[in-house]
């Protein structure tokens, strides 16, 4: 059962993965009617709300793009910034949703902020407690890992609705500013859906990671 769990969350991950690969590869060759290039519509959509002080700059890596709130940067990798596609648009359209969340102080941003350093925390000090406390016995000890494990997946299910309505916000600026026709919108659209579902994926992972360990301990406890 224990491999079977862990198998099961390798499945999901690597076909998130393959997923949002093979949708963003399609639809990266789809050059968009006007020819605006992602770091053009990023721009558009932050002055139109007002959010001029907010940069956009290019940064290395595949699907790297980022918003930092902190710096107040839309971060958007080279493919991103510079091609005209509509996996581009959809892309930096997606990461302006989160500069306006962080402008209108959206409340599971706020709260995932927060989380951040605790996070860190967890995800080191949390396998950290459950090897030592496995090695010498002490259940305690791995009982403190698994809870602190169960911290990343209430990051994980909080970075949902951060997400999607990211996405949501992107879809919404780029149908008001006409920046892709129906036939672009769509695609960029199922660009957006499959992205969103590599998030969904770690949810499900790392909850069938808590369960084997609950169970992997309960188990040799009784």
């Amino acid at each position: 059962m224990y491999y079977g769990l862990i198998l099961i969350g390798v499945v999901i991950t690597l076909g998130a993965q393959i997923y949002v690969n093979s949708t963003y590869k399609r639809t990266k060759k789809i050059r968009n009617k006007r020819g605006v290039t992602g770091a053009e519509v990023a721009r558009a959509i932050l002055d139109k709300n007002g959010l001029q002080k907010v940069n956009v700059i290019e940064t290395k890596g595949t699907l790297s793009d980022h918003y930092d709130p902190k710096s107040k940067v839309v971060r958007l990798s080279t493919d991103v910034y510079h091609s005209p596609s509509v996996a581009s648009i959809s892309v930096a359209a997606h990461e302006c949703g989160h500069a306006i969340q962080d402008k209108n102080g959206y409340i599971f941003m706020r709260i995932r902020s927060a989380l951040v350093p605790v996070v860190n925390f967890s995800s080191y000090a949390g396998y950290f407690a459950i090897m030592i406390g496995a090695l010498f016995s002490l259940i305690d000890l791995i009982w403190l890992g698994i809870i602190l494990e169960c911290v990343i997946l209430l990051f994980q299910m909080i970075t949902l609705p951060v997400e999607f309505d990211a996405s949501s916000k992107a879809l919404k600026e780029i149908k008001k500013m006409d920046i892709l026709d129906k036939t672009e919108y769509k695609k960029g659209k199922g660009m957006l859906t499959a992205a969103a579902m590599t998030y969904v994926a770690s949810v499900a992972t790392t909850l069938l990671e808590i369960l084997r360990l609950v169970l992997m301990f309960t188990n040799r406890r009784d």
